[in-house]
This record gives structure tokens, sequence and C-alpha cells, in this order.
């Protein structure tokens, strides 16, 4: 299984980095963590064809984390022609905000005839969800997007990969990640504590709570950026590969 950041910025694109997008390979389908503003162009710059994408799943509702999806689908309806099968995976809420981006950003796309079966998933906290090969469960964390945020816990073709999506320090964080062969995880500042962010100093100091095998930083400050060479742990960058 290969996982290839398409984009690990934040939401001001510090470092010029495209907003959060991972994409999965797996022996058997394609997946998509997060689908930021930025993500459609994101996988054209890295030659991805979006229509090899089969699920997508949206750790919170914040524009850098989900705000790609009404230019995906838009792009699926009329460039793309898409007719394969797609699956999206968010919290609670999800589907009403989607629908409300879509008619914000492209007014009328939402009454577009669908070519291809879309499926919309509303993930409640700790539920695992099984969506062909793979089975994600959300932990709920701590970060205001007016609907419950999540870290994602999934597995696929024998391996577990944990997103912690946005989020200060929470317990949760723990069995979200406990065990995973690669956490991907929120650093934003070095060790400056702000509600809703997670630092890296408070990560460090846990993570042998956790016992993931592989840890790699994302979604990082022009602060933490500045400061790489102070930080032991690896760190994404756009178009980085990891072979798990």
């Amino acid at each position: 299984m290969q996982l290839r950041f398409l984009g690990s910025g934040d939401a001001f694109g510090s470092g010029g980095r495209f907003h959060t997008c991972f994409l999965v390979t797996a022996s058997s389908t394609r997946f998509l963590i997060d689908c930021g503003a930025s993500s459609l162009i994101a996988l054209k710059r890295f030659g991805i064809d979006p229509n090899s994408i089969d699920i997508m799943l949206v750790s919170h509702l914040h524009g850098d984390h989900f705000g790609g999806l009404p230019f995906f689908l838009l792009d699926a309806h009329l460039v793309s022609r898409r007719t394969r099968p797609l699956t999206l995976l968010g919290p609670p809420g999800f589907r009403d905000r989607l629908h409300q981006a879509q008619e914000v950003f492209f007014p009328g796309s939402t009454g577009i005839a669908s070519k291809f079966p879309l499926t919309l998933v509303e993930m409640p906290e700790q539920v695992p969800q099984t969506v062909g090969p793979v089975r994600v469960t959300p932990y709920l964390v701590e970060h205001y997007s007016g609907a419950p945020p999540y870290a994602l816990r999934i597995e696929c073709d024998g391996r577990v990969i944990t997103y912690s999506g946005d989020t200060e320090w929470v317990e949760n964080l723990v069995p979200a990640a406990r065990g995973a062969d690669l956490f991907i995880v929120e650093a934003y500042f070095f060790d400056k504590k702000i509600k809703y962010h997670l630092d890296y100093a408070t990560l460090r100091s846990r993570l042998a709570d956790i016992g993931a095998r592989r840890v790699v930083l994302t979604h990082m400050s022009a602060e933490l950026l500045g400061r790489l060479g102070e930080v032991d742990l690896e760190h994404a960058e756009d178009g980085l590969v990891l072979e798990l």
C-alpha cells in the first residue's frame, strides 16, 4: 500500500503547500483522506486521474479539508465524465454543508443529473464504517468547525493509517493511533499552545503512549516550517510518497 501527500499545508498555504489531501493506493482501491480547496489542482499537478478515486474520507468541515469537493464533483460531471461509483464519508452535518458549499461556489450545480452512483455517509463517533476494503473509525477530537471534528483510524490491506485531523491534544488520539503503521498528525506550532491546534512539543511528549510505528507531521504553520531543524520526526512535503 502506498500513501502520497498531494497536499500537506495549513489553511493559509504556508510554505507554498497545497491544502490537506492524502492519496492512498491499495491493492484494490484508491481513496483520499481529506480534500481541501486546492485538491483538484494537486491531483492534476501530480498526474492523478480523479476518476481513479473510489472513496473520500473527510475529517472535518473546514474549507482546507473538504472545500475541494465542489470542484471535484463539478469536474466529475462536466470534465472527467465520471461513470465510476464514488463514496464520500464525513462527520454529521456533512451532507448539508457540502450542498451549501456547492451552491455557494457554483449555483445550480447540485441540480446536475449525475452519470455516476454517488453515496454520502455521515459517520457517528467511534462507529466503524466499511466501504469495500476500507474500514474507518472516527474519533472525536477538539477543533471548532461547526460539526463534529474527527481523527480517522483507517484499516486497509492489513495496515492501519491514523490521521489526527486538526485538533489540540485530546486523549482520544491515543486509541485512534495506538499501534498504527502510520500516524499522520498535525503539528501546527513548535511549542506554542493554542486552542484547537496541536504543537510539536506536546505531541512529542505523548508519542510513547501511542506507540505508532511511524509518525509524519503535517499541517505545519510558517513558524514550525522555520524550525524544522529542531524537529526529530518525519515531516510531510507535497508529493512525498510512503510505502507501507
